[in-house]
This record gives structure tokens, C-alpha cells and sequence, in this order.
């Protein structure tokens, strides 16, 4: 039986390591806070005190961390990652958003490691990372595109495969922009109507159907006018989202005025104490002064 070690059951990685074990695989997980990946147990999972024990033996690591120092803190700790490689052909799955400069760095601890890895992070919230419909964003060698088929296929519905390196990343980069400056734009649209006076929902009304309609919208506009962000993406992930974009884009020598709006109203909403919402919150940041 292929065993999977999943490092990180929050929002994503839980339902991730949840559709994994369902889809018949052998699942060990680990989570920095114990008692989020306790529950995996009643779900066929076992559930590790430390990454180097949900290693052991393990043909596949899938990390679903927060950013890359919590990803190699993770995989370097008791040399968890060198000590699993062994004699056995390990492949390091790795999902969470890190950036650029973020992938080259785990590139290089399992270069350094004698491991295989493939850049793999997905495109998704909650609802479909529990659906087991996230789009996976997949680079890596060529050989390792169908051995990785079974866990993408368990957790994924559809998988997008770039060719090597790290074009996966580089895509979610592109994707994420898109998100979030979109998220910031509607959150502008609703405060601008309140501001002048207008019932906000008129803005979504107004859209639906027509070619400025979009269904990401609706989802988030509904959430600021109805005050409740519930997190499926939170907005702490979102402001360090768009600061690995900026990132990328200076590098790149880019130009992204949209993209540094939308990053600067991110972090002002983490500093107005909603960093654990959803990033819909960014109304906060947006809407008129009371």
C-alpha cells in the first residue's frame, strides 16, 4: 500500500489528507497544533507526534504548511526529511504557496536530501478542498507525472501539469493576484455604493448575468454585505499571498498598481484584527469611516 505523510491539517491540508485516505492510501499525518489533526484519526488516518515519525517508511510527503519557513522547519526537523530518504525513492509533494524564492529554497533541502520533488500547490478554498474538486498546478520531472496521479486524482478534480521546475508555482502566483485584486475590487465597489448612499447589493444585482458578472463576486460580496466571513481563504494567508506577488513582480521587473492596492488593504485589514476571516474582510479596510 502506498503510504502518504501529510505535514499540516488546516484548512487545506485536513480535507486533503481526508480524501487521500478514502481513496484507499495509507495516511500519516502531522500538525504543529496536535489537536487539529486528532480528528483524522476517526477517518482512517494516523495521526503522528512529529514529522519525522509520519516519515518513516513513507513513499509520498504532501506539506500543506503556511509558508515555506513553516515547511522547512517541518521537514528539517530531527532531520526528518534526510533520514526518511533511506534506500527508498521518496517524492515531496509540496502544496502550500511559497513563492518563488520560497520553491527554490525546499527545491534545494530535497535536492540536498536525495529526495524527488514536485511543485504541486492547488487553486481552491474550503468548499472545494472538502469536495475533493481542487485544480492541482503540477511541475516536476516528467517520470513522476503519473506516479503522482493517485494522490492529485483522490484530492483534485482536475490537475494541470506545467513541465518542470517551478511553473506550478509561478502559475498560483498569476492566479492569486487575480483573486485577490478581484476580492478587493468588489469589497471597493460595495463601500463606494454605501458611501454614496446606495443599498450596496444594487452593485451585485446589477452584474449578475451580464459580461461584468463573475460568480467569485457574488460569493464575497454576499459576505460583506451580510458582515459574516467564515475563513475559506483567511486574509493573513491573503496579505502573505500578495506580498510573495510583489515579490515576484519586482524580480520580474512588473508593474502591478492593482496588486499593490489590493496588498496594501490586506494588511491593513490583518491590522485591524481580522486576520483569521475570510479575506472578504478586506470591507473592513474598504468600507467609509463610522
Amino acid at each position: 500500500m502506498t503510504t502518504v505523510a501529510v505535514l499540516g491539517t488546516g484548512i487545506m491540508g485536513a480535507p486533503m489528507a481526508r480524501h487521500l485516505a478514502d481513496a484507499g492510501l495509507d495516511v500519516r499525518v502531522w500538525n504543529r497544533t496536535f489537536d487539529k489533526a486528532q480528528p483524522l484519526a476517526d477517518e482512517g488516518a494516523t495521526v503522528c507526534d512529529s514529522p519525522a515519525q509520519a516519515l518513516q517508511g513513507a513513499d509520498f510527503l504532501l506539506t500543506v504548511l503556511a509558508d515555506a519557513d513553516a515547511v522547512a522547519e517541518s521537514v528539517t526537523r530531527d532531520d526528518a526529511l534526510a533520514k526518511a530518504s533511506g534506500d527508498r525513492s521518496l517524492v515531496w509533494v509540496q502544496a502550500s504557496t511559497v513563492g518563488i524564492s520560497g520553491t527554490a529554497r525546499l527545491m534545494r533541502l530535497a535536492d540536498e536530501a536525495g529526495v524527488r520533488y514536485v511543485d504541486a500547490p492547488v487553486l481552491g478554498t474550503r468548499a472545494p478542498a472538502e469536495n475533493g474538486a481542487l485544480t492541482v498546478l503540477a511541475s516536476g520531472p516528467e517520470d513522476l507525472r503519473e506516479a503522482c496521479r493517485p494522490l492529485f486524482e483522490a484530492y483534485g478534480a482536475k490537475t494541470i501539469w506545467l513541465g518542470e521546475g517551478d511553473r506550478a508555482t509561478r502559475l498560483k502566483l498569476v492566479m492569486n493576484s487575480w483573486v485577490i485584486a478581484l476580492v478587493t475590487a468588489a469589497g471597493e465597489a460595495i463601500a463606494l455604493a454605501d458611501g454614496l448612499g446606495l443599498d450596496p447589493k444594487r452593485f451585485l444585482d446589477t452584474i449578475e448575468g451580464g459580461s461584468l458578472d463573475v460568480g467569485y463576486a457574488h460569493v464575497k460580496g454576499t459576505m460583506m454585505l451580510e458582515r459574516e466571513f467564515p475563513p475559506s481563504f483567511p486574509v493573513w494567508g491573503a496579505a502573505k499571498d500578495a506580498g510573495l506577488i510583489a515579490e515576484a513582480a519586482e524580480a520580474a521587473g512588473v508593474h502591478l498598481p492593482v496588486a499593490a492596492g489590493a496588498r496594501s488593504a490586506m494588511q491593513r485589514t490583518v491590522e485591524l484584527d481580522h486576520p483569521d476571516e475570510d479575506l472578504a474582510a478586506v470591507w473592513y479596510a474598504l468600507r467609509a469611516n463610522d
